[in-house]
């Protein structure tokens, strides 16, 4: 039995694909964006809601923090402008930023047509969205919703300020648009809000799998990893040619490019191709197995908490190179079961 596909997360944790451009979609009025719930409280007991955004150019939702909640911007498509503290870079595809609670921050997106993935942490603050949002059954994004967005969106917020980790700030003063440093290709210290340019941060290789950290559970308070992970069916033999327990840890696969196989073994599954633009969550304590099916894979992926990308860290090594190597890196089954005896991950022989 193939994994199901659904078009909006179904209403229980279980495990299932969401097809290209959708997901629960919802539009605030006069945004000229939409976005696309991939994964919600519902689907990772609380911990974290994952969803992809889209806009053409429209103005920013205002200077706002949040006392809890973790907001992070990965930009695939188009140009983002975004003030996070006292910085304002403009993000360009693949760049990346964090913004740990109580830092005011104002996303713009820049069109010409912007598309983000994004992660907020707790899960249930996706709820703001629905609340100021409505449905959207367009095909993209509504670009000529010429409606006034602050106009309909302040006095919504304003009318539910108690319901909400939503916080305006009406005469902030924002730094002005800086250039990108050199100090923005590391991954800095816990609860620090930073700017990660494109293709830049720690590489860690596990024979032939890559994986680049965007940030890890020590970074925000063991909530989230979020990581691009890469491969090839090009190697002969896969360092994840195994079946991966995670006891507590959901996690959620973007693919970007190529396609991505996968098998789940507790419900008996067939292999199942997730491919380019497609979303598959793996439910926590759901024994699963990876394949690369195409000559480039690259996934982004989104944990609740410490996940594969931290099995790749430990079981394998730093990475110097930018991309795949020609040849598998030499990897060993004692480091691997060490990691995951670690990690509290359980691997199983197929």
């Amino acid at each position: 039995m193939s994994i199901p596909v659904h078009s909006t997360p179904p209403d229980a944790r279980t495990s299932y694909i969401i097809d290209q451009l959708e997901g629960e979609r919802l539009t605030i009025p006069g945004s000229k964006g939409v976005f696309r719930i991939l994964a919600s409280s519902i689907q990772t007991n609380g911990g974290i809601a994952v969803f992809s955004s889209g806009a053409t150019l429209s103005d920013a939702p205002g200077f706002h923090w949040h006392a809890e909640a973790h907001d992070v911007f990965l930009v695939t498509k188009g140009y983002l402008k975004l003030w996070n503290g006292d910085k304002c870079r403009i993000m360009a595809p693949g760049d990346f930023a964090y913004v740990p609670p109580k830092v005011i921050h104002n996303p713009e997106l820049l069109g010409p047509h912007t598309e983000t993935l994004g992660l907020v942490a707790p899960g249930d603050w996706i709820d703001f969205f629905r609340y100021v949002g409505e449905s959207y059954n367009g095909v993209i994004v509504p670009e000529n919703d010429n409606r006034d967005l602050k106009s309909l969106l302040i006095p919504k917020v304003m009318a539910a300020k108690d319901r909400f980790d939503v916080n305006f700030e009406r005469n902030y003063t924002a730094p002005e648009l800086g250039d990108w440093q050199d100090s923005e290709n590391v991954l800095p210290g816990p609860l620090e809000p930073y700017f990660l340019r494109a293709n830049t941060g720690p590489r860690y290789i596990l024979g032939g799998v890559l994986s680049r950290p965007f940030i890890n559970a020590s970074q925000c308070g063991g909530k989230f990893s979020i990581t691009s992970l890469e491969g090839s069916k090009i190697y002969p033999s896969s360092s994840l040619a195994r079946w991966l327990t995670f006891p507590t840890v959901d996690h959620c696969f973007c693919v970007q490019e190529g396609v991505l196989r996968v098998k789940l073994r507790e419900s008996a599954s067939e292999w199942t191709d997730v491919r380019e633009g497609q979303t598959l969550l793996v439910t926590a304590g759901q024994a699963f197995t990876l394949e690369f099916a195409t000559r480039f894979v690259r996934v982004i992926t989104f944990t609740n908490g410490t996940g594969i990308e931290t099995l790749i860290e430990k079981a394998g090594e730093a990475f110097s190179s930018v991309v795949l190597p020609e040849e598998s890196v030499a990897w060993t089954e004692d480091k691997v079961t060490a990691a995951a005896k670690e990690l509290g991950v359980v691997t199983e022989a197929l």
